[in-house]
């Protein structure tokens, strides 16, 4: 075991990793049970971040007269702004690497959902510090620190405190150390749990984005940052490259920067006295630009504002380069929040679909390790950029040129990748070809098509329908045509959707066959009076004229009303007040009452034409008319013409409830038909059913995740 007591510390980190990814591999879910070691790990890791970053900043800035404070904020300023274009540049440089494609997506909540308003104050204004500090809002934490900091320049008699504060770092700094130690071992539990819990196949259609960011990720670490620091200061790119390996790994393991800022302060410090450059100057300015640093969006956050190119690219409307300006500087404003909320910002503000954020999160489960690491290495450089023109060693001309050379690489990297990946990744349309090869998820009942309608047989009033429908031994449902995805035929000429599951489980509940036929709304009504038919579906909404007459169970669904429109008209839907306003404008609705008049009252300026079927109106028969529609149907419908989509202006917030249309007069029918949609509904599966036909998610009924232990030896 010598052997492993003199692995560097770098070594020993990878060593658990690897092991850890190998463990996770093998024994598969089974290794998701480590987590709890590795979240130990992290909340010791986290233990020290708080109070480090209130005693390096008080300490490290009172220390300061006021004029190498203000040198600190010029200098640290504008290197951070350098960065960030630096960064800005080499995201639009992404579009280079996307070819052309054609696309559409299902349905996504993100569409109800406007984006959170970025909230400067709540994040940098700390009302309450102690709040800021219990809570972890670290820019909160920084802004107080740093004013405290400052105001201790010109207090006397501030000796005791600031020695008092140096103290606390160095025990602060042991601990982490400690902790640091720990780290092998703690990065073989995270690497563990995740490799044994993820599911690679999920980021299969992300591999375009993925590999353009990994190519730009890959430029700015091990390029771009550490020759700058290399061509414009004393320093080699070995030595910042050795230095920030066990930050950068330590941050990807953990998924947070947080946890490793002492570990970066102790690194750049070291890198100072190694070229007897270390002084108590240095010192507090480190410990100063260590956290603040941190507090200001770094080059791995900002990089993952790349993903809005990506998106623009993805839903066939990439961003003009007018709009360039705007991507640049609204996407360093919104950085200073979360990317939760960066992300939808940005999303909006470009007109770009809601849904794209879900793709971000599935995304992210890669990136945002990348990111983490990115982050620490912005950290490290930062810090040692300011240090060394705090020192007047920091050369400005060369720094220039290495920026210019690092520009021209970036643009030459996502050009040559561009090319590959045109080459080597094969993209088809497939959008249509998964909702037509769609199949259900209940277990399958003996189902006959029926084409011409008879009467069933009476129903005994000593016995009711249900029982009657026993003792036939069939339920019979009517389905509309044109009612993706509730109820359509497949491929292969079967009926599914979200309501033919439903039934099915409703027939196999009752332990009966199933008649479908599908039919016209008329016919439905006239089959449900007439007793040729025990139920209807097909997302039915329900109205006051059609519940005059027939019977309508319990709302199980409600639709959520949208526009459905082409492609290059969705940036004007996006508020309400907007659409109400223009002129000219011809919209499509369902031929009910109920929504023409609500069409009438929310758009009466518009000239509004009743349609039965969706069909014409993608097939372009109405020139430039959009249609009012469920939102969940719709976006169905734009997998069959991908260049519509779907909007649901701000402003119009409003439901269509949709339930199973029986028949009237019989309310003990309709009684049990609620009591089964309740069951149904508080057992899990309407829940299924939703994110399978209108989100489009797989169904991944309980499978393990792929193990050697399982799959290949088969223990």
């Amino acid at each position: 075991m010598g052997w492993l007591l003199n692995l560097s510390a770098f070594n020993r980190v990878i060593l658990g990793l690897g092991l850890g990814i190998f463990t996770g591999l093998f024994f598969g879910e089974l290794a998701g049970n480590l987590e709890i070691f590795g979240q130990a790990y992290i909340r010791l890791l986290q233990m020290t971040v708080i109070p480090y970053i209130i005693v390096s900043l008080i300490g490290g800035l009172g220390r300061l007269d006021a004029d190498i404070a203000k040198r600190i904020g010029i200098a640290g300023g504008l290197l951070i702004l350098l960065i960030w274009g630096i960064t800005e540049v080499s995201n639009l440089f992404l579009a280079l690497t996307y070819p052309d494609w054609t696309t559409a997506s299902l349905f996504s909540t993100s569409l109800l959902e406007g984006a959170k308003p970025f909230d400067p104050l709540t994040l940098y204004i700390p009302s309450n510090p102690f709040y800021s500090m219990a809570n972890a809002v670290v820019p909160a934490v920084v802004v107080f620190s740093i004013m405290l900091g400052v105001a201790l320049i010109s207090v006397r008699d501030k000796d005791t405190l600031l020695s008092s504060m140096g103290t606390l770092s160095d025990a602060l700094m042991k601990i982490a150390s400690f902790v640091g130690r720990l780290a092998p071992f703690g990065i073989f539990a995270i690497s563990a749990a995740a490799a044994g819990t993820l599911r690679i196949e999920e980021l299969s259609r992300l591999q375009v984005y993925l590999w353009a960011y990994l190519g730009a990720w890959t430029v700015i670490t091990f390029w771009t940052l550490p020759a700058i620091v290399a061509w414009s200061t004393p320093l080699s790119y070995r030595q910042v490259l050795r230095e920030s390996r066990v930050p950068m790994i330590t941050a990807f393991a953990t998924g947070t920067v947080l946890v490793v800022l002492p570990m970066i302060a102790e690194r750049c410090k070291r890198l100072l006295a190694e070229n007897d450059l270390e002084c108590p100057e240095t010192d507090s300015v480190i410990d100063v630009m260590v956290p603040t640093a941190y507090s200001f969006p770094s080059a791995g956050t900002l990089l993952g504002l790349g993903f809005i190119m990506f998106s623009a690219w993805y839903v066939g409307s990439p961003i003009s380069i007018a709009d360039y300006v705007s991507y640049v500087g609204v996407g360093a404003f919104v950085a200073f929040g979360s990317m939760a909320v960066a992300i939808p910002f940005m999303l909006d503000f470009f007109s770009l679909p809601a849904d794209m954020f879900q793709l971000y999160l599935l995304g992210s489960v890669a990136t945002a390790r990348f990111a983490t690491a990115l982050a620490a290495m912005h950290g490290i450089v930062i810090s040692l950029l300011v240090a060394f023109a705090i020192m007047g060693k920091l050369r400005v001309k060369t720094l220039i040129q290495i920026v210019a050379v690092s520009i021209a690489i970036a643009g030459t990297v996502s050009f040559s990748l561009g090319l590959i990946l045109k080459h080597v990744i094969h993209f088809e349309y497939s959008g249509e070809k998964d909702l037509v090869a769609k199949t259900l998820i209940t277990e399958p009942v003996t189902v006959r098509q029926v084409e011409n309608l008879v009467a069933l047989s009476p129903i005994d009033p000593s016995i009711g329908r249900i029982e009657a429908i026993i003792e036939r031994g069939t339920l019979r449902v009517a389905y509309m045509p044109d009612r993706l995805p509730f109820a359509y035929r497949n491929s292969e000429g079967i009926a599914v959707g979200y309501d033919i599951d439903l039934v099915q489980r409703l027939a196999e509940g009752l332990g009966v066959k199933l008649e479908l036929a599908r039919l016209g709304w008329p016919d439905i009504v006239t089959g449900l009076q007439d007793g040729k038919l025990d139920v209807a579906v097909g997302g039915i909404a329900i109205t006051p004229s059609r519940a005059r007459e027939i019977a309508f169970s319990n709302t199980y669904f409600d639709h959520s009303v949208g526009f459905v429109l082409p492609d290059h008209m969705r940036d004007n839907f996006a508020k309400l007040e907007t659409i109400q306003s223009m002129p000219n404008l011809e919209i499509l609705v369902p031929r009910d009452r109920h929504y023409l008049d609500f069409a009438e009252d929310n758009f009466p300026r518009a000239k509004l034409t009743p349609v039965d079927s969706p069909r014409a109106f993608f097939k372009g028969e109405y020139g430039d008319a959009v249609m009012l529609s469920s939102a969940e149907a719709g976006s169905a419908w734009t997998l069959l013409y991908p260049h519509y989509g779907v909007a649901i202006p701000g402003g119009l917030s409003v439901k269509a409830p949709a339930a199973i249309a029986l028949p009237a007069g019989d309310q003990d029918y309709v009684t049990y038909i609620n009591t089964w949609l309740l069951l149904t509904e508080k057992n899990g599966f309407m829940s299924q059913l939703y994110d399978y036909w209108i989100l489009g998610e797989e169904y991944h009924p309980s499978e393990p995740r792929w193990s050697i232990m399982r799959n290949v030896l088969g223990l």
